[in-house]
Protein backbone atom coordinates (compact mmCIF):
# COMPACT_ATOMS: atom_id res chain seq x y z
CA UNK A 1 0.00 0.00 0.00
CA UNK A 2 1.57 3.34 -0.94
CA UNK A 3 1.85 6.46 1.75
CA UNK A 4 -1.08 8.35 -0.30
CA UNK A 5 -3.13 5.18 0.31
CA UNK A 6 -2.53 5.42 3.62
CA UNK A 7 -2.68 8.76 4.36
CA UNK A 8 -6.39 8.20 2.84
CA UNK A 9 -7.48 5.58 4.36
CA UNK A 10 -6.52 7.72 8.03
CA UNK A 11 -7.90 10.34 6.82
CA UNK A 12 -11.30 8.71 6.28
CA UNK A 13 -10.87 6.92 9.89
CA UNK A 14 -10.57 10.11 11.35
CA UNK A 15 -13.97 11.77 9.05
CA UNK A 16 -16.00 8.34 10.63
CA UNK A 17 -14.54 8.99 13.91
CA UNK A 18 -15.52 12.56 14.36
CA UNK A 19 -18.80 11.67 12.62
CA UNK A 20 -19.88 8.98 15.02
CA UNK A 21 -18.62 11.56 18.10
CA UNK A 22 -20.92 14.11 16.59
CA UNK A 23 -23.58 11.67 16.76
CA UNK A 24 -23.38 10.41 19.57
CA UNK A 25 -23.18 14.20 21.40
CA UNK A 26 -26.42 15.02 19.11
CA UNK A 27 -28.44 11.45 20.27
CA UNK A 28 -26.54 9.97 22.43
CA UNK A 29 -29.00 11.42 25.09
CA UNK A 30 -31.99 9.35 23.38
CA UNK A 31 -30.17 6.43 23.94
CA UNK A 32 -29.42 7.36 28.03
CA UNK A 33 -33.27 7.82 28.08
CA UNK A 34 -33.72 4.48 27.11
CA UNK A 35 -32.13 3.06 29.47
CA UNK A 36 -33.06 5.13 31.82
CA UNK A 37 -37.32 4.50 30.96
CA UNK A 38 -36.43 0.83 30.62
CA UNK A 39 -34.55 0.46 34.16
CA UNK A 40 -37.06 2.87 35.27
CA UNK A 41 -40.20 0.93 34.16
CA UNK A 42 -38.79 -2.52 35.56
CA UNK A 43 -38.32 -1.16 38.73
CA UNK A 44 -41.79 0.40 38.86
CA UNK A 45 -43.25 -2.79 37.76
CA UNK A 46 -42.08 -4.65 40.59
CA UNK A 47 -42.53 -1.75 42.81
CA UNK A 48 -46.01 -2.27 41.98
CA UNK A 49 -46.51 -6.13 41.92
CA UNK A 50 -44.97 -5.99 45.40
CA UNK A 51 -47.21 -3.81 46.49
CA UNK A 52 -50.04 -5.59 44.74
CA UNK A 53 -49.03 -8.79 46.64
CA UNK A 54 -48.88 -7.01 50.00
CA UNK A 55 -52.46 -5.57 49.93
CA UNK A 56 -53.59 -9.10 48.98
CA UNK A 57 -51.48 -11.16 51.48
CA UNK A 58 -53.14 -8.09 54.17
CA UNK A 59 -56.36 -8.43 52.66
CA UNK A 60 -56.35 -12.44 53.10
CA UNK A 61 -55.68 -12.10 56.60
CA UNK A 62 -58.50 -9.71 57.23
CA UNK A 63 -60.89 -12.23 55.67
CA UNK A 64 -58.95 -14.98 57.96
CA UNK A 65 -59.29 -12.93 60.78
CA UNK A 66 -63.23 -12.28 59.82
CA UNK A 67 -63.63 -16.05 59.65
CA UNK A 68 -62.59 -16.52 63.04
CA UNK A 69 -65.51 -15.28 64.88
CA UNK A 70 -67.38 -17.89 65.93
CA UNK A 71 -70.97 -16.09 65.92
CA UNK A 72 -72.35 -16.37 62.54
CA UNK A 73 -73.58 -12.53 62.58
CA UNK A 74 -70.35 -11.08 63.92
CA UNK A 75 -68.79 -12.93 60.78
CA UNK A 76 -71.32 -11.67 58.80
CA UNK A 77 -70.92 -8.41 60.24
CA UNK A 78 -66.52 -8.61 60.03
CA UNK A 79 -66.95 -9.87 56.28
CA UNK A 80 -69.34 -7.03 54.59
CA UNK A 81 -67.33 -4.22 56.87
CA UNK A 82 -64.15 -5.40 54.18
CA UNK A 83 -63.20 -2.76 51.26
CA UNK A 84 -63.27 -5.09 48.57
CA UNK A 85 -63.05 -5.28 44.55
CA UNK A 86 -62.72 -7.74 41.69
CA UNK A 87 -61.43 -11.54 42.83
CA UNK A 88 -61.70 -10.72 46.12
CA UNK A 89 -65.18 -9.39 46.24
CA UNK A 90 -65.94 -12.78 44.75
CA UNK A 91 -64.34 -14.67 47.61
CA UNK A 92 -66.24 -12.31 50.40
CA UNK A 93 -69.06 -13.42 48.58
CA UNK A 94 -68.51 -16.76 48.36
CA UNK A 95 -67.30 -16.92 51.94
CA UNK A 96 -71.12 -15.32 53.16
CA UNK A 97 -72.83 -17.70 51.12
CA UNK A 98 -75.23 -20.63 52.22
CA UNK A 99 -73.71 -23.55 54.15
CA UNK A 100 -74.25 -26.62 52.52
CA UNK A 101 -74.33 -27.45 48.83
CA UNK A 102 -74.68 -24.19 47.79
CA UNK A 103 -71.78 -23.19 49.51
CA UNK A 104 -69.40 -26.01 48.97
CA UNK A 105 -70.01 -25.27 45.20
CA UNK A 106 -69.29 -21.72 45.32
CA UNK A 107 -66.00 -22.54 46.98
CA UNK A 108 -65.28 -25.45 44.45
CA UNK A 109 -65.66 -23.11 42.13
CA UNK A 110 -63.71 -20.34 42.95
CA UNK A 111 -60.59 -23.21 44.16
CA UNK A 112 -60.41 -24.69 40.47
CA UNK A 113 -60.53 -21.29 39.22
CA UNK A 114 -57.17 -20.65 37.82
CA UNK A 115 -58.05 -16.77 36.50
CA UNK A 116 -58.41 -15.45 39.97
CA UNK A 117 -55.18 -14.28 41.95
CA UNK A 118 -53.59 -17.36 43.35
CA UNK A 119 -54.31 -16.08 46.84
CA UNK A 120 -57.88 -15.70 46.84
CA UNK A 121 -57.89 -19.11 45.13
CA UNK A 122 -55.51 -20.79 48.12
CA UNK A 123 -58.12 -19.59 50.32
CA UNK A 124 -60.94 -20.69 48.30
CA UNK A 125 -59.43 -24.23 48.50
CA UNK A 126 -58.48 -23.79 52.46
CA UNK A 127 -62.20 -22.99 53.35
CA UNK A 128 -63.14 -25.77 51.03
CA UNK A 129 -61.21 -28.76 52.41
CA UNK A 130 -62.72 -27.51 55.75
CA UNK A 131 -66.02 -27.92 55.29
CA UNK A 132 -67.39 -30.97 56.04
CA UNK A 133 -70.32 -31.40 53.58
CA UNK A 134 -67.42 -30.82 50.45
CA UNK A 135 -67.65 -34.90 50.27
CA UNK A 136 -63.91 -34.94 49.95
CA UNK A 137 -62.16 -38.06 50.63
CA UNK A 138 -58.86 -37.79 52.88
CA UNK A 139 -56.66 -38.72 49.72
CA UNK A 140 -58.31 -35.31 47.72
CA UNK A 141 -57.93 -33.18 51.11
CA UNK A 142 -54.17 -34.07 51.14
CA UNK A 143 -53.82 -33.22 47.51
CA UNK A 144 -55.58 -30.07 47.76
CA UNK A 145 -53.58 -28.83 51.05
CA UNK A 146 -49.98 -30.18 50.46
CA UNK A 147 -49.25 -27.22 47.81
CA UNK A 148 -50.50 -25.11 49.94
CA UNK A 149 -48.33 -26.22 52.79
CA UNK A 150 -44.92 -25.41 51.20
CA UNK A 151 -42.49 -23.46 52.46
CA UNK A 152 -43.21 -19.61 51.46
CA UNK A 153 -47.15 -20.35 50.95
CA UNK A 154 -49.14 -17.76 52.43
CA UNK A 155 -51.74 -19.70 54.40
CA UNK A 156 -48.87 -22.73 55.12
CA UNK A 157 -49.69 -22.93 58.74
CA UNK A 158 -53.35 -23.53 58.35
CA UNK A 159 -53.04 -25.82 55.84
CA UNK A 160 -50.38 -27.75 58.26
CA UNK A 161 -53.51 -27.62 60.41
CA UNK A 162 -55.72 -29.25 58.28
CA UNK A 163 -53.71 -31.89 57.03
CA UNK A 164 -53.38 -32.95 60.67
CA UNK A 165 -57.10 -33.37 60.93
CA UNK A 166 -56.30 -35.61 57.74
CA UNK A 167 -53.60 -37.68 59.37
CA UNK A 168 -56.62 -38.14 62.32
CA UNK A 169 -58.92 -39.20 60.07
CA UNK A 170 -56.94 -41.71 58.33
CA UNK A 171 -55.95 -43.47 61.46
CA UNK A 172 -52.01 -41.37 61.80
CA UNK A 173 -52.35 -40.21 65.32
CA UNK A 174 -49.08 -39.66 65.75
CA UNK A 175 -48.27 -37.95 62.72
CA UNK A 176 -50.97 -35.51 63.63
CA UNK A 177 -49.27 -34.51 66.84
CA UNK A 178 -45.93 -33.99 65.54
CA UNK A 179 -47.46 -31.64 62.81
CA UNK A 180 -49.24 -29.82 65.61
CA UNK A 181 -46.29 -29.85 67.84
CA UNK A 182 -44.22 -28.56 65.10
CA UNK A 183 -46.97 -25.48 64.93
CA UNK A 184 -46.50 -25.08 68.25
CA UNK A 185 -43.60 -23.70 67.82
CA UNK A 186 -43.91 -22.08 64.21
CA UNK A 187 -43.16 -18.47 64.08
CA UNK A 188 -46.18 -18.06 61.56
CA UNK A 189 -48.63 -19.85 63.52
CA UNK A 190 -51.06 -17.23 65.59
CA UNK A 191 -51.99 -17.41 68.91
CA UNK A 192 -55.91 -18.81 68.18
CA UNK A 193 -53.97 -21.60 65.80
CA UNK A 194 -51.64 -22.46 68.59
CA UNK A 195 -54.62 -23.04 71.07
CA UNK A 196 -56.59 -24.75 68.67
CA UNK A 197 -53.55 -27.19 68.26
CA UNK A 198 -53.25 -27.58 71.87
CA UNK A 199 -56.47 -28.27 72.69
CA UNK A 200 -56.18 -30.88 69.92
CA UNK A 201 -53.19 -32.48 71.02
CA UNK A 202 -54.53 -32.98 74.24
CA UNK A 203 -57.60 -34.78 73.11
CA UNK A 204 -55.84 -37.06 71.03
CA UNK A 205 -53.67 -38.43 73.91
CA UNK A 206 -50.49 -36.30 73.50
CA UNK A 207 -48.41 -34.02 75.72
CA UNK A 208 -47.64 -30.20 74.85
CA UNK A 209 -43.80 -30.91 75.65
CA UNK A 210 -42.13 -29.84 71.83
CA UNK A 211 -38.58 -31.15 72.69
Amino acid sequence: MSETDTFINEVSEEVRRDKLYSLMRKYGWIAVLLVVLLVGGAAYNEWRKANDRAAAQALGDAILAAEEQADPNQRATALASLDVSGDAAAVVAMLTAAEGKVGVDALRALADDASIDGLYRDLAQLKLVSRTASGLDTTERRARLEPLAVPGAPYRVLAEEQLALVDVDEGQTDAAIARLKALLVDDEASGALRRRASQLIVALGGTLETS
